[in-house]
């Protein structure tokens, strides 16, 4: 069958408009698959821009978040002033506070060694944890177990030794030996010096091994001197047998 001329044009015409048609629309999803969001820049600033942005994303995103320092521990030696009731607890007062630093600073071995046996009850001619400790008994077993240093083994003759230095008060460190007269005789009683006007030693009959001040009026008007040994020299000299 054949189609008037003017039919054929017709039909020849709404065929173009639709693949006119078609081609527009393919060209409008292609463009919107590459056209980039609302809001974003184009252009060489643009990119750039977006470069730098992207950049700093990337740098906060593998940055590792900060962590909470932890508070630093509290050192072996504050720990076992503080648990032997020897410093306050919180700020410390100026006093503990400098008996600690002299405790650290000097001899700190010796006295801490010392420390280790508060409450060790006493014993007349005791001079081990298990039977308990007097006076020169308690100073010839802390000095012997940690320095190796022997002592004469009664008060006057430690007081006596010629390997031991005379000082005065004044000179007085941790680790020295101080001296008393308790017995109305003369170098009846020995202690170890901790700092800050403080001494350890075994006191008498019915009490144990404590820290006392020597300021305290009985002791002061009854020491009698003080005594110190070359403790480097005598952790470093050769055990002999």
């Amino acid at each position: 069958m054949s189609l008037a001329p003017a039919t054929l044009l017709k039909r020849l015409a709404s065929a173009c408009l639709l693949a006119a048609g078609c081609a527009a629309h393919a060209q409008g999803v292609a463009h919107a698959a590459t056209a980039p969001p609302p809001g974003t820049m184009t252009g060489a600033y643009g990119q750039s821009l977006q470069q730098q942005q992207q950049a700093s994303a990337d740098r906060t995103a593998t940055q590792p978040s900060p962590a909470t320092k932890p508070a630093p521990a509290q050192d072996a030696v504050s720990r076992f002033l503080s648990e032997r009731g020897l410093l306050n607890g919180g700020a410390e007062p100026s006093g503990s506070s400098r008996l600690l630093a002299s405790v650290r600073d000097t001899a700190s071995d010796l006295v801490l060694s010392a420390m280790n046996f508060l409450g060790v009850r006493y014993k007349l001619g005791g001079n081990s944890v298990e039977n308990g400790f007097d006076c020169s008994g308690f100073t010839r077993h802390i000095f012997e177990m940690s320095v190796g240093l022997v002592l004469p083994r009664r008060a006057d003759e430690q007081a006596k030794d010629s390997s031991l230095a005379a000082i005065r008060r004044e000179e007085l460190k941790p680790g020295d030996l101080v001296f008393f007269n308790t017995m109305r005789r003369t170098f009846s009683h020995v202690g170890i010096y901790v700092g800050e006007g403080k001494f350890i030693h075994a006191p008498r009959s019915g009490s144990a091994v404590r820290v006392e001040d020597m300021r305290d009026s009985y002791w002061a008007k009854r020491f009698t001197g003080a005594r110190r040994a070359d403790l480097k020299a005598a952790a470093e000299a050769p055990v002999t047998h």
